[in-house]
Order: structure tokens, then sequence, then C-alpha cells
């Protein structure tokens, strides 16, 4: 009776062992989980804010295009990452929610990078600035999601295990969001936030007019001096130089918000200006400045007249120049 005791107890002993080693290996898969949910949100909200402050550079920076279809390919990549985690099954409800959070980052940001774009130009500027804010609700309803099913369902699969949540030892769950200025969601505030080069209600109603549209870049002069496209120009690296635009307006109609631009080769400088509006078959000058000083070198520089709606020949829009900052 002694012995048959003893392998009673024996069994109990390892049946609380084995429970208890199960118990252990449970609570580790779920806090192992809420960690790989804890840095990849953490990841995508970084890229979020990475995108955001791209945009407000402006649409006319410089290689805005490239950084944002990075952002996309890092979204996409995000998106991967949450469909191959490996979830335990009180976690299986985040781990569906986690995945259709992350199909909506993707396709918010992709959405942005695709419409950029269109907000830079003005003839379809209003469609990519609502086409972009169509990418920032996804965001936004992503946000909205995660907060609403992702962290409830992991709050209640670690309180269920008795895993303490918060403090300086209990379970951090990430409560991030990748939009946070609601703004973002409204197309006036994107449209200043970007820069978008909108369209006035006169450039609008030359959109269909028919006939011959366009400018013509004479020649381009720093202070008195007028640039040579054949040699080197030398002009001050500092201040920021000033480039006046002689243009002249060769079609059959006045142009309104004619944009004009300065852009460095190998550096991110790029000046924009707008002249307001512009006569048929008169001239006037376009004063762009470049946003900081140059660094001393020679460059390439190029000036351009942008297009403007129904303009077809763009070969006399743009004056190429090699200047030697010093």
């Amino acid at each position: 009776m002694i012995a048959a005791a003893g392998i009673v107890v024996i069994v109990i002993i390892m049946a609380l062992l084995i429970h208890g080693c199960e118990v252990s290996q449970t609570n580790t898969s779920l806090k192992n989980y809420n960690a790989d949910v804890d840095s990849l949100i953490t990841a995508s909200d970084n890229n979020g804010a990475a995108m955001f402050k791209d945009l407000e550079s402006g649409v006319l920076k410089s290689g805005l295009q490239g950084k944002l279809n990075i952002t996309a390919r890092n979204a996409r990549a995000q998106l991967g990452r949450a469909e191959s985690l490996s979830a335990p099954s009180a976690m299986s409800g985040a781990q569906t929610a986690l995945v259709q959070v992350m199909q909506l980052r993707e396709q918010g940001i992709s959405q942005i990078a695709k419409h950029i774009q269109a907000s830079a130009q003005k003839r379809t500027s209003r469609d990519g600035v609502y086409d972009i804010s169509v990418g920032t609700s996804l965001l936004f309803g992503s946000d909205v999601f995660y907060k609403s099913f992702v962290t409830p369902d992991i709050a209640r699969a670690l309180n269920a295990a008795g895993i303490p949540i918060g403090g300086a030892t209990g379970a951090q769950i990430n409560t991030g969001q990748i939009v946070n200025d609601l703004g973002w969601l409204q197309s006036t505030f994107i449209e200043e936030k970007i820069g978008a080069r909108l369209s006035t209600t006169a450039a609008n109603a030359n959109n269909t007019a028919p006939g011959l549209h366009g400018h013509a870049l004479n020649y381009v002069s720093v202070g008195t001096t007028q640039l040579s496209t054949t040699g080197t120009n030398t002009i001050p690296a500092s201040p920021a130089p000033t480039f006046t635009l002689n243009v002249t307006n060769g079609g059959d109609y006045n142009e309104y918000d004619v944009g004009c631009q300065v852009s460095v080769g190998n550096l991110s400088d790029t000046g924009t200006a707008t002249i307001t509006e512009t006569f048929k078959g008169q001239t006037t000058n376009c004063s762009v400045t470049l946003p900081s000083p140059p660094t001393p070198g020679t460059y390439t520089v190029t000036a351009r007249v942008l297009k403007v709606p129904r303009e077809s020949n763009l070969a006399n829009n743009v004056l190429t120049y090699t200047i030697d900052f010093n």
C-alpha cells in the first residue's frame, strides 16, 4: 500500500510538472507572438511616418516618387511578414485581423505612391489629391481595425493565461498608429501639406479650349548676366542665387498659374515659382530662387517652364546650362 501510494504521488507530481511545462510553453508562445506584433507594428508605423515626412517635402521635391516607391515596397514586405507569423490558437483571431490591418496599410501606401505624380500636374492635381486621400483613409482604417480587433484579442488571450499586462514587468501591447494627424483625411489639408499644383478656375476654363497653348523659355539670367548654353557659367554659390527665366506665351490664350522650375543636377536643390498670368504673344520674367546655397562645384542646371493644359510642344520649354558655383 505504501508503494502504491508512492506511485500515485509520483504520477501526480509528473502530471503537475507536465502541465506546468505546457502552461509555460503556452505562455511563452503568447508572449512571443505579442512581441512579434509589437515589432511589426512599430516598423509599419515608422514606415508611415517616413512617408508623411516625404510628402511634406512637396510634390516637386526631387526624388519623391522614388522614396514613396521604397515605402510601398516596405509595406509589402511587412504584409508578408504578418502573413508568416506563427500565432498560438488563442491568438488566431488577432492574427487574422492583423493580416487585414497590414493589407490595408499596403494598399493605402501603394495608392499614395501611385497617384503622387498626378497631384504635381495642374490638369490632374484635384484627382491626384482625391486619390491620395483615399490612400490615407485606408491607412486610418487600418488604425481603427488594429485597435478594435487586434489589441483587444491579444489582451484577452494574455489575461486568460494570467499574464500581466503593462507596468514595468508586464507584457506591453503596442497601441501605436500610422496616421497621427487626422488632417491627412481631408483634401484641403493634403493640398497644403504636399504643395499640390492646383489649377485656378480660369486655368480650368482653358483646359478644353481649342487652339495653341504653351510657352517658350527664351533665356535665363542671374543678376545682370545672361547665361550661356555653350560654355561654363561662373556665379556665386552664396547667397542662394536667383534665376530669372524669360518666358514668351506663344499660344492663343492667356495662361494662368504657370510654373517655373530650376534644378541643380546631383544635388537636391530645386527652386520653383509661379507666374499668376501670362498674356498671349507677350514676354514676361519668372524669378526662381534656389532653396539654399548650392555646394560649390560645377553642375548641370536645368531651367524649365512647366507644361500648361493642352500644351503639346514642350521642346522649347527647357534650357540646360553648365554652372560653376564658387
